[in-house]
């Protein structure tokens, strides 16, 4: 099945409002700033999507990504390990003021969640976090004289991903660290899309180098010049 779109706008145009997203990312690296930046475009010509649940490792930087998209008012709540950063002034603002819920969760048990929910496992036991406030109204449970922490899993509307090469078939791979969240987010979510820094062929990739497999991802859309969030914060960019 050839899963190619012809633009970023058309990738993204099922997405609706109240959807559930994981966006993938560790900080900027492989974030997915194109997809995101066209969807705080059409939120702004229309109004939609609103009223997002996003699941991330992070709350964004600057006044571009992630970032952006919090401060369009498109997100009521944010589901990540790091809301505060290096430059997170946006998520900070809207936070205090009331204007976003978030669930914090240890990094380690971000990326299980994640992992669990597309493995089809309910739920998991883990020590981090036993006895302090995020554990609070959880069950808990004895192991081998260890006591730990039940986290349910975490699955998705829609994930948008970047890669670096995509096939027809949506097979993909990651640059070095970009790799990150983006292949557990593939399997939780209940539809993938995602942009490659380049499309090829089918049989373009050796399949020993594909790291997540086509029959997770929905979608794939070529951006061949992807921006990098942290240069365009450093050059003082904000996503108008």
């Amino acid at each position: 099945m050839d899963k190619r779109c012809g633009t970023v706008g058309g990738a993204v145009a099922e997405i609706t409002d109240g959807a559930t997203l994981m966006i993938g990312g560790f900080g900027g690296s492989g974030s997915p700033i194109e997809l995101i930046h066209t969807l705080i475009d059409r939120y702004r010509a229309t109004g939609a999507p609103g009223g997002l649940t996003v699941i991330n490792n992070n709350a964004g930087n600057g006044r571009v990504g992630l970032a952006a998209m919090i401060g369009a008012g498109m997100i009521t709540k944010m589901i990540c390990s790091f809301p505060r950063s290096s430059d997170s002034r946006i998520f900070n603002e809207k936070y205090l003021a009331g204007e976003i819920e978030l669930e914090l969760v240890p990094q380690g048990t971000l990326s299980e969640r994640i992992r669990a929910g597309g493995s089809g496992i309910p739920a998991f036991y883990t020590p981090t976090a036993y006895g302090t406030e995020l554990a609070v109204g959880k069950p808990v449970a004895e192991f081998d004289g260890s006591m730990y922490v039940q986290e349910r899993w975490l699955k998705a509307d829609f994930a948008l991903i970047k890669a670096d090469t995509a096939d027809i078939h949506g097979n993909l791979t990651y640059r070095l660290a970009a790799r990150n969240f983006n292949p557990v987010m593939c399997m939780a979510a209940a539809r993938t899309i995602a942009q490659a820094r380049r499309v090829v062929s089918a049989g373009g990739i050796d399949p020993e180098s594909v790291v997540t497999p086509g029959i997770f991802v929905d979608v794939v859309v070529e951006v061949p010049n992807p921006q990098q969030e942290e240069l365009l914060v450093h050059q003082g960019h904000a996503h108008q």
